[in-house]
């Protein structure tokens, strides 16, 4: 279609221009969580005119301006038609962010209408961003201090620079539907949406899919850890006069059980996020007799079982996406010492804590919970691993029973004391933080094959000959050392764990634990000493009873 200036100009006096709202959901759950505002041009010849046939037109012509004030006074006017917790993004104009007066016509528009700009999320491409981006920091910065919220748009594709991240408030990442169209089919756009799915989490942003279209490309970008997303799989575009039925329509969340769409697509979402592990366990944690759950640094859902719903007394859908605080205001005052902890890089475990009820109704809980604070590849703490183990029975039954061998046993089962990550080659990939206590060693200092420096070096010899013949048989790992502590002590450690598969019979992944079994050694020894004491008496005794018949008999002889 072929627009001339002067048909732009006149749709504009006549106040042509309209926004349309495409609905912007939360994956998992398919819960609505706001509108993407878009412009559309109502010709009276040929209908709805896409905005790629007006907006370059209008950038060249100076006209992109007063288009935008008019698609957001028409968007802000009808947002009487939405709850309060729903949001609208607005895509601004390269040109616009060299232009000082957008801040004051964003506002101008929404006060007007009566319009929260809390509840405005502004969309940037990078290319606003590369001509001068100390003009555009200074735009953003104002639009901040106004309360509005900025998301990255079409990240990847343009000029990309981790410089506009560090620069940049940014609240969320968008990620390009040219990478979504191809996410089940492509392996190299697989990675690029994993990249920036971990890139996002990592910096705290959230992160949003554009063009999704079909039910396998929204598992994948679930399965990968995509937050939420748009597209045709969840409603078009329309107009004011549909948003109604837009709110209305039945939410697409994801499947009842999400399983793995193929090993290819396991692995790599394995390799994209720390964070995901927990999600692609979800079966395993399902079966487990705990509560589990992962909190991402915002302490918000990410992850949890079915035992923990339960436990929380809501499904699991609910949970996802929502921080603690605002599912329960009324426990987060118990939680949150220790959560803010782990945010800190604290392990916290076996933290007795009276949980009240829900309710008037609802029963009081009694609750043992650990927390372990999870780390990216800079070691920063991006989330918070859960177990909650309810020994309120117990508790009412005999107090006493609840610090029982057995209780102690099955708590341990349910807690690995000091998990661990390796590769292939035996490559330290993952630790629990409670190794790094353990040693005198940094955190940066347990990675790849740097743990072996822990190791007495009566003990290094022996720990790689094992190391090396599990390595290449496939055998499952089983190692006894001593490691020096931070007090300058050595103690005995006991490490176990078994490989992990691929689809061609090779090794990818090792699992196991580290345990600390100096007290059974040293008693070990300690008998064992004993045992030689006597064997020594006995031996000394015998040497002596002998001497003293060779004696006597000599004495026979002589007389």
């Amino acid at each position: 279609m072929f627009i001339q200036l002067h048909d732009l100009t006149e749709a504009l006096e006549n106040d042509q221009l309209v926004p349309f709202f495409q609905p912007l959901v939360e994956l998992r759950t398919g819960r609505l969580k706001g509108f993407e505002v878009l412009a559309r041009w109502l010709h009276p010849e040929f209908g709805p005119v896409l905005p790629s046939n007006f907006i370059a037109l209008a950038e060249e012509n100076e006209l992109i301006g007063t288009l935008t004030e008019q698609i957001c006074r028409k968007a802000f006017g009808a947002s009487h038609l939405l709850s309060e917790e729903l949001t609208l993004a607005v895509n601004v104009s390269p040109i616009q962010m060299r232009n000082s007066q957008l801040p004051l016509q964003l506002r101008e528009s929404a006060e007007a209408a009566g319009f929260s700009l809390s509840r405005l999320m502004i969309e940037i491409t990078e290319t606003a961003l590369h001509n001068d981006l100390l003009h555009a920091q200074k735009i953003a910065g104002e639009l901040k201090a106004m309360g509005c919220r900025l998301a990255l748009d079409d990240f990847g594709t343009g000029y990309s620079s981790l410089q506009h991240l560090q620069s940049f408030p940014f609240d969320e990442l968008k990620i390009d539907q040219s990478f979504v169209a191809s996410v089940t089919t492509d392996r190299a756009s697989r990675k690029i949406v994993a990249a920036i799915i971990g890139l996002g989490q990592s910096l705290g942003l959230d992160t949003v899919a554009e063009g999704i279209e079909t039910e396998e490309q929204a598992d994948m970008l679930i399965w990968l850890g995509c937050s939420q997303g748009q597209g045709w799989r969840y409603g078009r575009p329309g107009g004011a006069d549909k948003i109604a039925g837009l709110i209305e329509a039945e939410p697409i969340g994801a499947l009842t059980s999400l399983t793995t769409p193929g090993e290819d697509w396991a692995t790599s979402s394995l390799e994209a996020l720390p964070t995901l592990r927990l999600a692609q366990l979800q079966a395993i944690y399902d079966g487990a007799p705990v509560g589990l759950c992962f909190l991402d640094s915002k302490l918000r859902y990410v992850s949890l079982n079915q035992r923990l719903a339960e436990m929380n007394g809501f499904p699991v859908k609910d949970h996802l996406g929502r921080s603690l605080e605002e599912m329960y205001p009324k426990w987060f005052p118990v939680f949150e010492p220790y959560l803010l902890r782990a945010l800190e890089g604290e392990a916290i475990s076996g933290v007795n804590i009276h949980r009240p009820g829900l309710n008037g109704d609802a029963a009081d809980r009694e609750l043992l919970a650990s927390y372990q604070p999870a780390w990216d590849e800079a070691d920063e703490v991006i989330g918070i691993s859960i177990s909650l183990l309810d020994v309120t029975a117990h508790r009412a039954a005999d107090e006493a029973a609840f610090h029982s061998t057995a209780m102690h046993e099955f708590v341990f089962e349910v807690n690995p004391e000091t998990p661990w990550v390796m590769d292939s080659e035996g490559n330290n990939l993952q630790v629990s933080s409670r190794w790094v206590r353990t040693t005198p060693l940094g955190k940066d200092r347990t990675r790849n094959l740097r743990w072996l420096e822990a190791l007495h070096n009566d003990d290094l010899e022996a720990t790689i000959k094992t190391m090396k013949h599990a390595l290449r048989t496939g055998k499952p790992i089983d190692v006894e050392y001593r490691i020096l502590g931070p007090e300058g002590t050595w103690r005995w450690m006991r490490s176990t764990g078994s490989p992990r598969f691929g689809p061609s019979g090779a090794i990818t992944r090792w699992y196991g634990s580290v345990e600390d079994i100096h007290d059974r050694k040293t008693q070990e020894q300690r008998s064992l000493n004993e045992i030689e004491s006597h064997n020594r008496e006995d031996h000394e005794a015998l040497s002596k009873g002998m001497l003293l018949a060779e004696i006597l008999q000599d004495s026979v002889s002589d007389s």
